[in-house]
C-alpha cells in the first residue's frame, strides 16, 4: 500500500493542478500520467543503457541521438520557460508518435491527447514534484497509480471505482495465469487486472521471456481490455506500458453490445464488471439475452464471459451478492447455466467494507470454467471476514487477513473435503445447490454454532438487585446527612 510520504507528495502535486485551474480529476490524472510516462521512458532508457554497457550489447534506444534533449533527466533542470517550450512543443508530440504503428493501443489513445498545463511555472512545479517521487520499481508505480485512481472515485466522477490491488492480486494468484493464456477484461478501466496478471507471470513464470514465441505473445497478444471511457483507456494503456507490456490490446468497446463480436476467443477472463447499470434490451447483444433475459449489467456480463471464453477457459470475476441469491428468472437462469452446463469451482464471499469508501456493497468472487458439458459436482465456499484492512471508510492496515489462508486452501482442495459447515470454508454438493434453486450465497449453506450462555437463577438475580438497591438508598441517605451538616 502507498506510504504516507508518497501520499503527501502526490497530494501536493494534485493541489498544484487544482490551484492552477485543472479541477476535473480525470484530467489531472491524465496530465499527471503523461508526465509520469515521460519520466518512466527515461528511466527505462537509463536501465537499457546500463545493461547494454555491462553486457556489451546494442539496444534500440527510445530516444534517438537528435532527441536526447527530450529526456526527463535533461529537461527537468531547465529554466521554466525553456522547459515549457520543449515539453509542450516537442516532448508531447514525441510521445504521441512514439509507436509509429498506428494500430497500437498507445498510438490510438495518445492520438487525441492534449497537453493542458497552462503555464511554465505550473509545469516546473509539477515536474519538481514528480521528480521527487521514487519510481524505481513497478510496485511503487502501481501504488502511486492506485492512489491517483482512488481520487477519481472519491470525486465521484464517471461512476468509476477501483478494485483494491490486494484483491486483484489475490484473484490472479487463485487462477494462476500461464504464459500461453489469452487474457481479457471486458470492463478494464485502468487495466488493474491485466497489469496484475502480467506482474504474476514476471514473478512466477519469468522463464517465458527466454522463449521468443512466448515473449512475443506476452507483449502483443496476451492482454485484451475494453472500456467505454476514452480517458480510462488512455490511462489503462499507459498503465500497462509503464508495467512493461509493449503493445496491449486496449480498445474502445461496449462489451455488451452487438458491436462486440468476440466468441470462443480467450482462455482467461479477469473482471469486476459494473454492477449498477441497467440497459435497454435493444442496446444489448441478442445472444446474451438468450442466456439471461435481463437489463442488469452484472448478469449480462456473466453471459458475455461464457460466450467469449474458449472451451476450457476460466473466469474469475467479482459479482454483487444479489447475483448469488436473486430470485428473478434471469438471476436463476444464469446461475443454472453456470452450474449445470459448465463447471462452477468456487464462491468466495467478501465483506461489504472491501470497496469502501467508494461503495459499501457486499460482493463475492466467482471462479468457473467454461466446459459446455457440465462438470460441477461440488462447489467450494469460503467466508472471507478480513482482508488485512479495517472495513470502515479509513481502510487502515490491520493484522487480521484471510487472503493467505484463502490461497492456501484453494490450492489444496483435497484437504477441504472433510471440513464442516461451521468452518470458514467447505464444499457443497451440486444436488443441494439444485434443491436450493441454485442459490449460491454462503449463508444458505453455512452453519453457525451458538454458544450456550448460562445465567443465574431469577431468584438469585432478584436478591442481588435488592441488595444493590439497599446500598443505593443507604448511600443517598448518607449523602443527604453530609449535606445538611
Amino acid at each position: 500500500m502507498i506510504t504516507g510520504e508518497l501520499k503527501n507528495k502526490v497530494d501536493k502535486i494534485w493541489e498544484t493542478f487544482w490551484t492552477g485551474g485543472i479541477t476535473n480529476p480525470l484530467t489531472v490524472i491524465e496530465q499527471f500520467t503523461y508526465l509520469l510516462f515521460i519520466k518512466g521512458l527515461d528511466e527505462v532508457e537509463v536501465k537499457n543503457e546500463q545493461e547494454a554497457g555491462l553486457l556489451g550489447i546494442d539496444f534500440e534506444p527510445i530516444f534517438p541521438e537528435d532527441k536526447q534533449h527530450l529526456r526527463w533527466s535533461k529537461f527537468k533542470n531547465l529554466e521554466a520557460t525553456q522547459m515549457y517550450e520543449i515539453v509542450s512543443k516537442e516532448v508531447f508530440s514525441f510521445i504521441k508518435n512514439l509507436h509509429g504503428n498506428k494500430d497500437s493501443a498507445y498510438a490510438k489513445y495518445m492520438n487525441d491527447a492534449i497537453f493542458m498545463i497552462p503555464t511554465p511555472q505550473m509545469l516546473s512545479k509539477i515536474v519538481d514534484g514528480i521528480d521527487n517521487i521514487p519510481m524505481k520499481d513497478r510496485d511503487t508505480q502501481g501504488d502511486l497509480y492506485e492512489y491517483l485512481l482512488s481520487k477519481i472515485a472519491t470525486a465521484g466522477t464517471n461512476g468509476q471505482f477501483r478494485t483494491p490491488r490486494h484483491i486483484i492480486k489475490m484473484i490472479v494468484e487463485l487462477v494462476k495465469p500461464t504464459p500461453e493464456d489469452i487474457i481479457v477484461d471486458p470492463a478494464a478501466g485502468s487495466a488493474g487486472f491485466l497489469v496484475a496478471a502480467g506482474e504474476y507471470l514476471r514473478d512466477k513464470r519469468s522463464d517465458l521471456f527466454l522463449v521468443q514465441s512466448l515473449k512475443e505473445h506476452f507483449n502483443n497478444h496476451m492482454f485484451h481490455g475494453f472500456d467505454m471511457d476514452r480517458t480510462m483507456l488512455r490511462i489503462g494503456a499507459m498503465n500497462m506500458m509503464l508495467h512493461g507490456i509493449e503493445n496491449p490490446n486496449i480498445e474502445y468497446r461496449d462489451s455488451l453490445s452487438e458491436q462486440n463480436k468476440d466468441k470462443d476467443k480467450y482462455t482467461l477472463v479477469l473482471a469486476n464488471p459494473p454492477f449498477k447499470g441497467s440497459l435497454d434490451y435493444d442496446a444489448v447483444s441478442s445472444d446474451l439475452l438468450k442466456i439471461s433475459k435481463t437489463k442488469k449489467t452484472e448478469l449480462l456480463f456473466l453471459a458475455l464471459f461464457l460466450r467469449i471464453l474458449k472451451t476450457g477457459g476460466r473466469c474469475a470475476c467479482i459479482v454483487p451478492d444479489g447475483v448469488l441469491f436473486g430470485s428473478s428468472k434471469a438471476h436463476k437462469d444464469i446461475r443454472k447455466e453456470i452450474v449445470e452446463n459448465h463447471k462452477l469451482e468456487a464462491i468466495i464471499s467478501m465483506p461489504s467494507g472491501v470497496f469502501k469508501p467508494y461503495a459499501g456493497v457486499s460482493t463475492a468472487i466467482m471462479i468457473f470454467t467454461k466446459t459446455g458439458a457440465g462438470g460441477t459436482d461440488q462447489v467450494w465456499f469460503y467466508d472471507m471476514k478480513a482482508d488485512g484492512y479495517s472495513l470502515d471508510d479509513k481502510r487502515n492496515p490491520i493484522e487480521k487477513n484471510d487472503i493467505p489462508d484463502i490461497i492456501e486452501r484453494f490450492n489444496n482442495l483435497e484437504a477441504e473435503k472433510e471440513r464442516k459447515r461451521t468452518e470458514q470454508s467447505f464444499f457443497v454438493l451440486i444436488d443441494e445447490i439444485r434443491e436450493n434453486k441454485y442459490d449460491l450465497s454462503i449463508n444458505r449453506y453455512k452453519e453457525i454454532v451458538y454458544e450456550e450462555v448460562k445465567y443465574e437463577e431469577p431468584k438469585v438475580i432478584i436478591e442481588k438487585v435488592k441488595k444493590l438497591e439497599e446500598e443505593i438508598v443507604q448511600g443517598i441517605k448518607e449523602l443527604g446527612e453530609m449535606l445538611s451538616e
